[in-house]
C-alpha cells in the first residue's frame, strides 16, 4: 500500500552511498527497500560490520516509498505477533537511536464486524491476543463511533479496539534503518545491480555486478517483486508474484486528525487512516489483478500503474457507504501500486534449500513494514547463529515447492491471495484457485465416493466423503460445519473396521546401505533398530536436538528403510 503523501522521499533526501565497491564481504544484501536496510542494520548490531547492501536504483524505489506504514501487532501465530510487536517497539527507538524522525506513533487501531461470523472472528483474535500479550478490547459499534466519529455504524455489530498499534512513515524510518547501519558498519550502495550469484559446490561465495565482482560467506535476495523471476534465473525457487494494490487520497476532510486510530472494515475490504488531513482509504478487494508476469521492468522506479476506475467503483461505492462525506469530498488521486504476494499469504525467509549460505526475504503480502524490523532481526540471528532463532517453519523458504513458481501457478493463485488478507479466515478453509496440481492414481474413484478435496503441497485430497445426495462441499462456520457426521461415520468404521488409506500424496524416501541403521538411529529420536516388517513414529532432530521433520520408519531389511513423512517435505 502507499506511504499515502504520494512523495519520493528518498529522491528528496537521499542516503549517501558508499564511493567504491569492496572486493570481499561476510554479507552482500541485494536490495535496498526496508526489509533489506532492516537487515543490513540487525547484522551490524550483531557485530557484522563488514555488510554490503546493493541496491538497483534508489533505496525503497520499489514498494516501500508507497507502503501504508501501518504497524499492527496481532498477527495470526504467537512468534510472528512477537516480530510485529517487535518491529513496533524497534519503530519507536529508532529516532532517539539514529536523530532521524520516523513519524512512528501509537494511534490505536478499530477493527469492525458487521455480522456475527466477523464478530465470532474477531472475539478469537482478541482471545489470542491476550495470551501473547497484546492489550485489546472489544467495544461496542457506538464506541467504535466515538473514536471514529466519520463513520456510520448501523451495520455494525461490533469492534475490537487495540490501543497500542501504530503508524510510521516508511520512508523515515527506511532512512533511520540506513543511518543506523551505517553507523554499524555497513556499505550502501544504489545504482548497482546484482546481475548474478557466484556458486561453488552449490554454496554462493558471492555476487557479480556489471563491472565487479565481490566475494561474499552470505547472500540475502531482499529484492521485492523483483526476487522471483531474478531468483529463477540463478535456479533459486522464490515463488511471489506481483499484483495491483489500490489505495484512495481525498481533499483535506474535516475532523480528519493525526490521532484518529486506523479503522479496518473487513467485511468491505477497505481500512481507513488520516493523511496530513485527508482521508487515506486503502483497498484488498477480493480478486486482484496480477500485474508484471513477464517481469518487472528495470526502470521501474519510484512509478505508479495507471488505476482501474471501473475495476474499482465498487468498492469505492461501499466506502462512501462507511464514511459518507466521501461523497461530497473530491478524490486528490486514486493511486495504484504493485506489491508483491506469495502462494500463502506468508512471507519468506531463510536459507534456500538449492544453495547453502543464499539466503531471501521477500514476498511480504503488504505487511513489509509491520514485518520489516522482526523479520531483520531473526534473519540476522539466523544467519549469525547459522541456524533459526525460533521456530520460523511457517515463513520459512523451504516450505514452497516446485510447481508454486511456475507462472500458470503464481497468476492463478495471486489473483485470491491478496483479497484472502481481509476475508474470513475459516477453520478448514481451502483455497479456490491453482487446484487440481496434483492428484493420487485414485482421484477419479475417490469423487466416485462422494469425497470433498481439500489441498496441501498441491496434492488434491480427500477430507472427507458426502452420502448420496449431499453435495461435497464445505459450509464453514466456526461451529461444527456440515461435515462432522460424515467424518465421524468413517473414523468409527475405521476404528471398528478396516479402513484403506491413500498415502499418494506423502513424501517417500527409501534409505538403504551398510550405515543406514547408524544413520537414522543418530538422527531419529526413537529407536529405529527393529524388527524387519515393524515401523516406527519418530522424530527427526538436528545438531541441537531439536524436531526437523515428523515421519515414519518401516524396516525393510536389515540395511533398508522406507521414510515417508509429510507432502510437503521435499
Amino acid at each position: 500500500m502507499s506511504n499515502k503523501s504520494g512523495t519520493k522521499g528518498f529522491e528528496s533526501t537521499p542516503v549517501p552511498s558508499s564511493k567504491t565497491l569492496p572486493s570481499c564481504a561476510q554479507t552482500v544484501i541485494i536490495g535496498g527497500g526496508i526489509v533489506g536496510l532492516s537487515l543490513a542494520y540487525h547484522l551490524t548490531k550483531l557485530g557484522h560490520a563488514d555488510v554490503v547492501l546493493l541496491e538497483r536504483k534508489q533505496l525503497g524505489c520499489g514498494t516501500t516509498w508507497h507502503a501504508a506504514g501501518l504497524v499492527a501487532q496481532l498477527r495470526a501465530t504467537e512468534n510472528m505477533t512477537r516480530l510485529a510487536r517487535y518491529s513496533q517497539e524497534l519503530y519507536a527507538e529508532l529516532e532517539r537511536e539514529t536523530g532521524v524522525a520516523t513519524g512512528f506513533q501509537h494511534c490505536g487501531a478499530i477493527s469492525l464486524a458487521c455480522n456475527k461470523e466477523r464478530l465470532e472472528e474477531l472475539r478469537r483474535s482478541a482471545s489470542m491476543a491476550r495470551s501473547f500479550g497484546v492489550e485489546v478490547e472489544e467495544i461496542s459499534r457506538s464506541e467504535a463511533q466515538a473514536r471514529w466519529p466519520l463513520m456510520q455504524v448501523d451495520d455494525v455489530v461490533g469492534a475490537l479496539w487495540i490501543p497500542k498499534d501504530g503508524r510510521t512513515n516508511p520512508i523515515d524510518t527506511s532512512q533511520a534503518l540506513a543511518r543506523g547501519a551505517r553507523r554499524g558498519g555497513a556499505q550502501i550502495f544504489e545504482n548497482t545491480e546484482v546481475l548474478e550469484l557466484i556458486i561453488d559446490r552449490g554454496t554462493v561465495v558471492g555476487v557479480r555486478t556489471e563491472s565487479h565482482e565481490i566475494r561474499a560467506e552470505n547472500v540475502v535476495i531482499c529484492g521485492g517483486m523483483w526476487s522471483h523471476l531474478w531468483a529463477k534465473q540463478q535456479g533459486i525457487n522464490v515463488p511471489l508474484q506481483a499484483a495491483e494494490h489500490y489505495y484512495l487520497i481525498t481533499e483535506p476532510m474535516d475532523g480528519m486528525t493525526r490521532d484518529l486510530p486506523v479503522l479496518r472494515d473487513f467485511d468491505h475490504h477497505a481500512y481507513y487512516r488520516e493523511e496530513t488531513g485527508k482521508l487515506m482509504l486503502g483497498l484488498f478487494e477480493p480478486e486482484a489483478a496480477v500485474w508484471g508476469a513477464d517481469g518487472i521492468p528495470k526502470d521501474f522506479c519510484f512509478d505508479e500503474l495507471p488505476p482501474d476506475w471501473e475495476r474499482m467503483m465498487p468498492w469505492l461505492e461501499r466506502a462512501m457507504k462507511r464514511i459518507p462525506a466521501l461523497e461530497n469530498t473530491g478524490i486528490q488521486l486514486l493511486f495504484n501500486g504493485p506489491e508483491s504476494f506469495t502462494p500463502d499469504d506468508r512471507y519468506h525467509l531463510g536459507e534456500t534449500p538449492e544453495i547453502k549460505n543464499l539466503y531471501v526475504a521477500a514476498g511480504f503480502n503488504s505487511v513489509g513494514i509491520q514485518s520489516a524490523g522482526g523479520a531483520g532481526k531473526v534473519l540476522a540471528d539466523w544467519i549469525h547463529k547459522g541456524h533459526q532463532p525460533i521456530d520460523l517453519w511457517e515463513v520459512n523458504i523451504t516450505r514452497m515447492l516446485p510447481f508454486q513458481g511456475t507462472r500458470e501457478y503464481l497468476e492463478q493463485r495471486t489473483t485470491e491471495t491478496l483479497g484472502l488478507l481481509y476475508e474470513m479466515h475459516w477453520p478448514f478453509r481451502q483455497y479456490k484457485t491453482a487446484r487440481n496440481i496434483r492428484r493420487s492414481p485414485l482421484h477419479d474413484r475417490l469423487v466416485d465416493r462422494g469425497a470433498c478435496f481439500g489441498e496441501l503441497a498441491g496434492w488434491e485430497r480427500a477430507n472427507w466423503y458426502a452420502p448420496p445426495g449431499i453435495s461435497p462441499e464445505y459450509e464453514y462456520s466456526y461451529g461444527r460445519q456440515n461435515w462432522f457426521d460424515y467424518q465421524r461415520q468413517e473414523h468409527l468404521a475405521v476404528r471398528n473396521g478396516v479402513g484403506l488409506f491413500d498415502q499418494s500424496s506423502f513424501s517417500k524416501f527409501r534409505v538403504e546401505g551398510p550405515g543406514a541403521l547408524t544413520l537414522l538411529d543418530r538422527v531419529s529420536a526413537n529407536n529405529v533398530n527393529v524388527p524387519i516388517g515393524r515401523a516406527v513414529y519418530t522424530q527427526w532432530l538436528n545438531e541441537r536436538g531439536t524436531i526437523e521433520a515428523d515421519l515414519t520408519i518401516t524396516r525393510l531389511a536389515e540395511d533398508a528403510f522406507l521414510i515417508v513423512t509429510a507432502p510437503f517435505t521435499h
